[in-house]
């Protein structure tokens, strides 16, 4: 891998910083903010919105699980609280109504992915969308079809393939990254084969930050008669997503890495992909009609919640939307993209700190330092108040192509600062003395 030097997106301008709104489905009405300058640049300032950010700490580990603005909070709570009812079932007022916001909420998510509401599956994670596309959808499969990933996908990118591969056969190919941690896109749309039928990647690295050409690949993949299933969880936080312009053919994300609560994410789909797919659970909510003989089922996305949903995760979900839509998704991704580049022209002088992923990585740095375990490293920034991630991020086979055990990762939030940075640095800094490195 090569050592990157510093990105060239701008930084962000000031922003207004929303406040909570009364049901957590309409955009929050953006009230004035403050603004943290430096170098007479402007960054967000919104950490007081974030009650889990109090204290005297750096948190850095946005890209494992975001921090909870206190409208997300207060939406969770008035929904366990004098708003709660089931959904779908109740007849009676409070049950109508909080199943006109349940819905509400899926028409929210759809806006923000530029998708048709009944396109809008809600599943516990982006994991369990992966799953459900790979036992539903993946019934058609067959010995001999093949499915494309990439060198840098999660883990949850990988395993569900596998499983359905010692179901049925299927053989998944590899595509590898370039020598700055990108997904090597060329090499990926040179192994479409004619028996290729599915395209797995990664939107944005949960490792190295590269940012995927998903149209590019849609393309190619569509060309050859494939489908490509997007894993947008680091993407959703910071990309303005359009899956109508991305082409794709699913898209999966996650809850709480986009500021919402956890147990909740969302499969997108085709329409005409969901309607050809059967259900992968069976019980309550997902049927027309049911006797001892037969069941029919219900049309998508009813056909794939089976259950009483996750009611105020969805409720959650919403409100997180509304919040970062108030912000502005451009701001958040130039506001990471100036903290990215602070950090990476700060850790460059460092002469043991190796920096992985390409120069304008989304909101992620990973680095090693040699000599140093990065769970050493992680517990000495730990003891300075500085939280990072440490370890193999899911992506043990993308730590084999990097050829280290493990790396040690920050990750910036809306909610990061030009200090918290400068703590980064600080407590690196104080590992090198520890452990007797020149820098």
């Amino acid at each position: 891998m090569t050592v990157a030097q510093t990105s060239s997106l701008p930084l962000a301008g000031g922003v207004d910083s929303p406040q909570a709104s009364g049901g957590g489905f309409a955009l929050a009405s953006p009230t004035p903010g403050p603004s943290c300058e430096r170098a007479g640049r402007s960054l967000l300032d919104l950490k007081a919105d974030f009650p889990g950010m109090a204290g005297d700490w750096a948190y850095l580990d946005t890209a494992a699980t975001a921090q909870k603005p206190q409208a997300v909070i207060d939406a969770i709570a008035r929904c366990y609280g004098p708003d709660y009812a089931t959904v779908h079932r109740g007849v009676y007022e409070r049950s109508a109504t909080m199943t006109l916001r349940f819905e509400a909420a899926r028409a929210a998510v759809a806006r923000f992915i530029g998708a048709a509401t009944d396109e809008i599956v809600f599943v516990r994670g982006a994991t369990e969308g992966i799953n459900l596309v790979a036992q539903s959808w993946g019934q058609r499969l067959n010995a001999g079809d093949r499915i494309l990933i990439s060198a840098l996908e999660h883990h949850s990118n990988i395993v569900p393939w596998q499983m359905l591969r010692d179901r049925t056969g299927i053989i998944i190919d590899v595509a590898p990254l370039t020598a700055d941690g990108r997904i090597d896109e060329a090499a990926l749309i040179a192994m479409i084969r004619p028996e290729t039928r599915l395209v797995a990647i990664a939107h944005v690295s949960n490792v190295l930050g590269g940012v995927a050409d998903v149209r590019r690949l849609a393309d190619a993949a569509h060309a050859a008669g494939a489908l490509l299933l997007v894993d947008g969880c680091q993407a959703a936080p910071r990309l303005a997503l359009d899956v109508a312009a991305l082409d794709c053919d699913f898209y999966v994300m996650s809850g709480h890495k986009l500021y919402g609560p956890t147990g909740i994410g969302v499969l997108w789909a085709r329409a005409e992909i969901l309607d050809s797919m059967p259900p992968w659970q069976g019980g309550g909510a997902m049927i027309e009609t049911v006797t001892f003989e037969a069941t029919s089922y219900a049309p998508p996305p009813g056909r794939f919640e089976a259950g009483t949903p996750h009611i105020e995760g969805v409720i959650g979900l919403a409100a997180a939307i509304d919040y970062v839509t108030g912000i502005g998704i451009e701001r958040i991704h130039a506001h990471e993209a100036a903290l990215v580049k602070q950090a990476r022209a700060a850790l460059s002088g460092l002469n043991s700190i190796h920096l992985l992923g390409p120069e304008d990585s989304a909101g992620i740095l990973s680095f090693t330092m040699a000599g140093v375990h990065p769970h050493d490293i992680g517990t000495i920034l730990d003891d300075a108040g500085v939280a990072i991630r440490a370890g193999h991020h899911c992506a043990q086979p993308l730590m084999g192509v990097l050829g280290v055990p493990a790396t040690a990762r920050a990750s910036f939030g809306l909610y990061n600062s030009a200090e918290d940075v400068d703590r980064l640095v600080a407590g690196l800094t104080r590992v090198t003395r520890i452990f007797g490195i020149t820098k």
